[in-house]
């Protein structure tokens, strides 16, 4: 991939960017805005350069799919963009800082529709990625734009795939750390890994069907219907699973207090550890283990090992700690980064790989 450094001129250079803006807004407020922060060094890079900048993300809220509060939000961080609803009248702005208005209000974005992303690189000069977080998706901003622009890696996307990478050739005694609900999305990095890694620790939901094929008595916990023939895991002896469980009216919420120190034992050995996924039901309030695991590896990243974590949950985690500079990389992709671990590319790299220009 290219390097947007490697442009020498900027000076009056409209320049693109992709970022993923698409983060949780309650009342037309930003309530975390981890991702934003994490563009910010490129966006202030470009416009001392003398760059024109023209901003592009999507958003999902459930009442008001805008970008309007996050231009608002940009304004507090010191980045004065101006909000721009309508894409046409972007070639005749003399603002520096454009924010478009959400991506997906056009249906050629999620069909990576080359006229539509034609439309989007008229509109500058060169296209830079730095939307990590949506990169596994094979959409016209992402993919079909560098087809018909000069197309360059951001800062934090580069960042992105130099650590994620390192866990395919990391430091050994290296623990895997693996929790959430979603078995499905989860089974390929425990097939991948098992080769990798000397423990792959299974909590969350996920651990359930691990229990279920051990015999266990789940109740009414949550687990897949699927049988994904995991003795074939078991019987590696790398999987560590919780030896304790918090439930309630039969079901199984969060790990207990004794699978947290089992953990901490794995981690004062690992020298990297990977993380992706709470030990709980962490939307529920069932929080406790991952809060005091995000401690832990907090401790750990303190001590000499390296740490690299990512996921939804798992930044909500260490950002209600203000713990998010204590570890050696917090990734902003959560199905990106699930799916960069599994397949060592993405859509969005490849396109960048390929591109003529």
């Amino acid at each position: 991939m290219k390097n947007i450094k490697e442009v020498e001129r900027l000076n009056g250079v409209r320049v693109i960017v992709r970022l993923d803006l698409n983060v949780p807004v309650q009342n037309n407020n930003v309530i975390d805005d981890f991702r934003i922060k994490k563009s910010l060094p490129l966006i202030e890079y470009l416009y001392k350069k003398g760059a024109q900048l023209i901003l592009i993300s999507h958003i999902e809220t459930k009442d008001n799919p805008t970008l309007e509060p996050i231009a608002k939000h940009l304004k507090t961080l010191g980045i004065d963009c101006f909000f721009e609803k309508n894409y046409k009248k972007v070639l005749s702005s003399k603002n520096r800082i454009i924010l478009l208005e959400n991506l997906r209000n056009n249906e050629g974005e999620k069909k990576n529709d080359k006229k539509f992303a034609r439309e989007l690189a008229s509109l500058g000069d060169i296209y830079v990625n730095e939307a990590f977080p949506v990169s596994h998706r094979e959409h016209a901003s992402v993919c079909a734009i560098t087809e018909f622009i000069p197309s360059y890696a951001g800062f934090q996307f580069q960042e992105e795939v130099k650590h994620l990478s390192s866990a395919f050739n990391p430091e050994h005694p290296f623990l895997f750390i693996l929790g959430g609900a979603k078995f499905e999305t989860k089974l390929p990095l425990i097939e991948k890994f098992m080769s990798i890694a000397d423990r792959i620790f299974v909590g969350g939901a996920l651990a359930n069907n691990f229990f279920k094929e051990q015999g266990k008595d789940i109740g009414d916990s949550l687990v897949s219907k699927e049988n994904f023939n995991l003795k074939k895991f078991l019987d590696t002896n790398k999987i560590l699973l919780p030896i304790d469980s918090i439930m309630k009216d039969g079901i199984i919420f969060d790990a207990g207090m004794e699978t947290v120190e089992l953990l901490k034992k794995e981690i004062d050995k690992a020298k990297f550890i990977l993380w992706n996924g709470p030990l709980g039901a962490y939307e529920t309030g069932y929080r406790a283990s991952t809060l005091q695991l995000a401690e832990i590896l907090e401790e750990a990243t303190s001590k000499g090992s390296k740490t690299i974590l990512g996921g939804g949950d798992t930044i909500a985690t260490i950002s209600e700690l203000n713990l998010q500079d204590k570890f050696t990389f917090v990734s902003t992709g959560g199905g990106a980064m699930l799916d960069f671990l599994a397949k060592g590319t993405l859509p969005g790299i490849e396109a960048l790989e390929k591109s003529k220009y």
